[in-house]
């Protein structure tokens, strides 16, 4: 990923487009199209999660969509790291590892958020 985006919200969506590119230029074995599908869900359900939190009537409406946002990042971390180790895709380590580390780097970001909330 290049330049990110300050707002978590953006951020959120620039993986999420992301991640759909890496997705649909992947090849693999028709066995493993639950596996990609589960994460291509985990992974965009972050950002939408966190819209929906923005977008929440209440402080407890916002972390209840933000905790929904941190559990679709850790997900996504583990789809990330199964796929990386079992070399189901034929695709350099550098790409998920980046990938990884934005997913991670976004678990910490909203991991944040929910801790404040509840100061």
């Amino acid at each position: 990923m290049s330049e990110k985006p300050f707002d978590i919200k953006h951020r959120c969506y620039h993986f999420s487009k992301e991640m759909v590119l890496f997705i649909s230029s992947l090849k693999y074995e028709r066995i493993h199209f639950s596996i990609m599908d589960q994460h291509l869900r985990s992974a965009t359900s972050i950002g939408a999660n966190v819209v929906e939190g923005k977008a929440g009537s209440s402080k407890k409406d916002f972390r209840n969509f933000y905790t929904i946002a941190l559990k679709s990042a850790n997900e996504t971390k583990y789809w990330l790291c199964l796929i990386r180790d079992t070399n189901i895709v034929n695709v350099g380590k550098d790409k998920i590892v980046e990938l990884i580390t934005e997913a991670d780097e976004l678990s910490k970001i909203i991991a944040s958020i929910v801790i404040n909330l509840n100061m």
